[in-house]
């Protein structure tokens, strides 16, 4: 079986149930920031190396991310059922990491961060930011198809995105490089002000 199909030369591509969707619809473009996400979490696990101690970790994400992408390329309106896991605990599993990762760490996270540092945290700090383009993707995607966008895969994004930002820091505070800050949070500002 050939790999192409010429169907999506005019810039439409199927989704679940038959329809066929402009390759920038909400849907497409929110699947597609995901899965570029996913790419670059594939790029980072080959860079940490097959022993590496968040391997099983990022891989459970990865693999929670094409569920999540195969329930949005699905129209709420579409009879076919999916039959595909909800990974409905992502965002508790990624709070119990950062958890983790943080007591590990010296100092709290109260500042706004220069990307950079190693190739790893660097990488995090992609993941980081193509997770809030999903995230960004998702809110059109519910705009136009609301009951496509269940609760838990917005809180999971959400979740992922933060969770990058702390294993960049975890990876800065074992390299033992000192972070670039930029700013105080901002309630962190506020309060220091009062």
């Amino acid at each position: 079986m050939k790999i192409y199909t010429r169907k999506g030369d005019q810039g439409k591509t199927g989704v679940f149930g038959g329809k066929r969707e402009y390759k920038d619809s909400p849907r497409i473009e929110c699947n597609g920031a995901i899965d570029e996400a996913n790419s670059t979490i594939g790029y980072l696990r080959a860079r940490l190396g097959i022993d590496h101690s968040w391997q099983t970790n990022l891989h459970r994400i990865q693999k929670d991310l094409m569920d999540m992408m195969s329930h949005l390329a699905r129209p709420s309106d579409s009879n076919k059922e999916n039959k595909n896991p909800k990974p409905l605990d992502g965002a508790e599993f990624c709070e119990q990491w950062m958890d983790q990762l943080e007591a590990e760490i010296d100092e709290p996270s109260d500042y706004f961060l220069l990307p950079g540092g190693t190739e790893i945290s660097a990488l995090c700090h992609m993941v980081r930011t193509q997770m809030r383009r999903g995230e960004r993707r998702l809110v059109s995607l519910a705009h136009e198809d609301p009951e496509c966008v269940e609760d838990y895969i917005a809180a999971y994004l959400n979740r992922l995105s933060d969770l990058f930002f702390i294993l960049a820091r975890h990876e800065m505070h074992h390299a033992g490089i000192k972070e670039e800050r930029w700013q105080l949070f901002l309630y962190k500002r506020i309060k220091k002000d009062k």
